[in-house]
């Protein structure tokens, strides 16, 4: 079974070939600790927007406990 990447899971319409830098990066399973998707300089991931922290996100803590 493949794993989830965060693209996939918040359905931001990102894709291996878009310019996210955790696409890019092929972090989509780590995206939080690619620059400019939440920290950093400009914020890139729109989802990231909503939220004060990536340690919030549904993604980052399903993968964090195993579950994506």
């Amino acid at each position: 079974m493949p794993m989830t990447n965060c693209w996939d899971m918040i359905k931001c319409g990102t894709t291996k070939t878009t310019s996210c830098p955790a696409a890019l990066q092929k972090a989509g399973r780590k995206c939080w600790l690619v620059a400019g998707t939440f920290s950093g300089g400009q914020i890139a991931c729109d989802h990231a927007l909503k939220l004060k922290s990536c340690k919030e996100c549904d993604f980052y803590k399903s993968v964090k406990t195993g579950t994506a």
